[in-house]
């Protein structure tokens, strides 16, 4: 299982940034999809998970502020951010659960500028 995390970078307080991960090694369509963040010197925190069917579940702190999406045809999945804040600085992942083990890949790098 291989997943591909892109589009990070820095952003100003107040803009937004559309992530991207792509899956393989899976029947994509068979998984719920999701990401998690980590920032430096703290836990690592869920953000958003989309399951097979497209129902979404946020973390508190992105509802209303986050969306994602997945396009089945392409093996992907976004994390479309708006009105992010310092806050939202982090490592963000995406990851997949195949029978009880959780796939993670490399992550994006996402700074929120004040």
């Amino acid at each position: 299982v291989q997943l591909q995390a892109s589009g990070g970078g820095l952003v100003q307080a107040g803009g937004s940034l559309r992530l991207s991960c792509v899956v393989s090694g899976v029947t994509f369509d068979d998984y719920a999809i999701g990401w998690f963040r980590q920032a430096p010197g703290k836990e690592r925190e869920f953000v958003a998970t989309i399951s097979r069917s497209g129902t979404t579940f946020y973390a508190d702190s992105v509802k209303g502020r986050f969306t994602i999406s997945r396009d089945n045809a392409e093996n992907t999945v976004h994390l479309q951010m708006n009105s992010v804040k310092p806050e939202d600085t982090a490592v963000y992942y995406c990851y997949v659960n195949v029978y009880g083990v959780t796939h993670s890949g490399e992550g994006t790098q996402v700074t929120v500028s004040s």
